[in-house]
């Protein structure tokens, strides 16, 4: 038999092998044969309103938490700054302000995000104020000279089919979420990425901070993929404006 053509045949029943490896588990595949996450996805869960177990709030629904073993290892002094933030935050969320959302919130955030996946990168498109950012699986390391990003700099690799992100040199400007929990610069971030099905991903984020927390701790969200026939990200932007300098009020009217 012709060598070439052999090497083609050959060549062609992986693929096809390859290929249905990927219908039978549900999982859509790059052509190198890692799992692709493209698509737009959102999760259900609360956790935006507040990592932790909560009841009943005026701005919040209830919720049994999305952190492992129920509470966030705060050190006593940055619980008693949580504790600030919380009693502030229907003002001092940084989302209010329309500052980007940070890692990990903005995957838990309630709006959508699309991912766009090449075999050296990822691309994540966040609907609220449409930050863009990239993972790299290009085996780079984090730059040398960091800077202080608001999302971090994320760098990826593959444990068999779960993405595995190592995230640092964030700003501490950001929250967790509404109830005030937070971190500080020396924040550090591990992601993993997995497929449950085709539509629907196991997201889990270990985080660690010396200056806030006593140890690393983990939350879990489960993310779905959006199937509605037509459905993109919507421009959302939003900003707390001083009303008082770009409305001031009106002098009443002068009496005849």
């Amino acid at each position: 038999m012709n060598k070439k053509f052999l090497a083609a045949l050959t060549l062609v029943s992986c693929c096809a092998l390859d290929a249905f490896a990927a219908s039978k588990s549900g999982m859509p595949k790059l052509a190198n044969g890692k799992p692709d996450f493209s698509g737009i996805w959102q999760t259900t869960s609360a956790a935006d309103y507040d990592l932790e177990p909560h009841s009943n709030r005026v701005d919040a629904p209830p919720s049994a938490g999305v952190v492992e073993g129920n509470v966030i290892p705060y050190l006593p002094s940055a619980l008693a700054q949580k504790q600030k933030n919380f009693a502030a935050r229907a003002t001092e969320d940084p989302a209010l302000k329309g500052f980007t959302l940070g890692v990990p919130r903005a995957t838990y955030y309630p709006e959508p995000f699309q991912i766009f996946q090449r075999e050296k990168d990822l691309f994540i498109v966040h609907q609220f104020g449409h930050s863009v950012r990239t993972i790299y699986t290009n085996g780079t390391d984090h730059p040398t000279d960091p800077y202080d990003w608001w999302l971090g700099d994320s760098r990826g690799h593959w444990d068999g089919d779960t993405l595995v992100v190592d995230v640092n040199n964030f700003t501490d400007g950001t929250w967790f979420d509404r109830a005030g929990n937070y971190h500080s610069e020396a924040l550090h971030v591990v992601e993993r990425y997995r497929f449950l099905d085709n539509n629907t991903i196991d997201y889990s984020a270990t985080i660690e901070d010396k200056n806030v927390f006593s140890r690393p701790w983990t939350i879990n969200v489960i993310l779905y993929r959006h199937r509605e026939k037509n459905f993109q990200l919507i421009e959302d932007y939003r900003f707390t404006l001083d009303y008082d300098q770009y409305y001031p009020p009106r002098k009443p009217a002068a009496q005849p």
